[in-house]
């Protein structure tokens, strides 16, 4: 009967530790991709025809918006990027060239891809130097573009697209700094707009924030109403394909207490493999009350890019 007991317990304490030991594992699991070692598009794998298919059937009046900002050198933007344009006539004094006097102008882009309306890659952001798929960033970080993760390979996402109107929802005409939508927040706002998240979707969020632009800049970039954690992971666990906004960051500044820096950012991009939308122009769709449309995202192929500046379409 000792033996047996004491074989018992020793089960029980085997046991509990083979249960902390998969919760240690679970936190690591991000390292590895589900969708195989070799994998550098993430979240993008649940895009297929049948969801091009489905979303072209959302498209009911044929309108058309456009989810970018105008770029100029008087957008906010992030810490130290900037954007500066310069036009010119490249030929020897702008003469006019052959019989038919030809003319041209040129332009030369000197700025940070990661600015105004912009797609975030996996190369972006790591948890202590560890990128997506467990890609370090000793291998794929270059001085001349990245090696691995680069925008080049992210597939055009044309899927579903979900408007989430977090200002009808919390009944303010812009959501104030700090704060947060989470699960709970995410899951009663779809329902109240009858719509519910589905594997391959985009889902965008509108808070109103971006009608700070050309108002007060100061504030639109010094802090912003954003997704929290807990709502990364729920998003996350949907099978999204990308999450955006209408702020500069996507995620709720100041940070959620007992979060770490740029937290959201390391639970989709780094750990999930989702694609991260920011400073999308969101108003028009919420105005129209518009909740659902077909989503189509292009990025232009800069290969080795971090980021790209993007103007991803809606079509109702």
């Amino acid at each position: 009967m000792k033996t047996v007991c004491k074989s018992l317990a020793t089960l029980l304490v085997v046991s509990s530790l083979v249960i902390n030991t998969s919760g240690a594992l679970a936190e690591e699991d991000w390292r590895t991709s589900k969708w195989g070692e070799e994998d550098t598009i993430g979240a993008a794998n649940y895009l297929s025809p049948d969801k091009v298919l489905k979303a072209s059937k959302l498209i009911k009046e044929g309108k058309t918006y456009s989810l970018g900002v105008e770029l100029n050198r008087d957008f906010p933007a992030y810490g130290s990027r900037f954007f500066d344009i310069t036009v010119m006539e490249p030929r020897a004094g702008g003469q006019a060239v052959g019989p038919t006097k030809l003319t041209s102008t040129d332009d030369v882009l000197h700025t940070w891809l990661g600015i105004g309306s912009q797609i975030d890659g996996f190369g972006h952001i790591g948890v202590d130097h560890t990128h997506y798929n467990g890609h370090k960033a000793q291998d794929i970080i270059a001085v001349d573009g990245l090696k691995k993760l680069g925008v080049e390979g992210i597939p055009p996402i044309v899927t579903r697209g979900i408007l989430l109107d977090m200002t009808a929802y919390f009944e303010q005409e812009m959501l104030e700094e700090g704060q947060a939508f989470n699960s709970k927040e995410i899951k009663a706002a779809a329902k109240a707009q009858g719509i519910s998240i589905t594997e391959g979707d985009v889902v965008l969020f509108h808070t109103g924030w971006l009608s700070l632009v050309g108002e007060d800049n100061e504030r639109f970039g010094k802090a912003q109403p954003g997704l929290g954690v807990d709502g990364a992971r729920y998003l996350a666990d949907q099978g999204v394909v990308a999450v955006g906004a209408d702020t500069w960051g996507l995620e709720v500044i100041p940070f959620e207490e007992g979060s770490g820096v740029f937290e959201v950012h390391q639970t989709l991009l780094a750990k999930n493999g989702v694609y991260i939308l920011e400073n999308m122009n969101t108003a028009e769709l919420a105005e129209d009350r518009v909740h659902e449309f077909m989503f189509v995202l292009g990025q232009p192929k800069v290969k080795g890019a971090v980021q790209m500046i993007i103007n991803p379409i809606a079509i109702r």
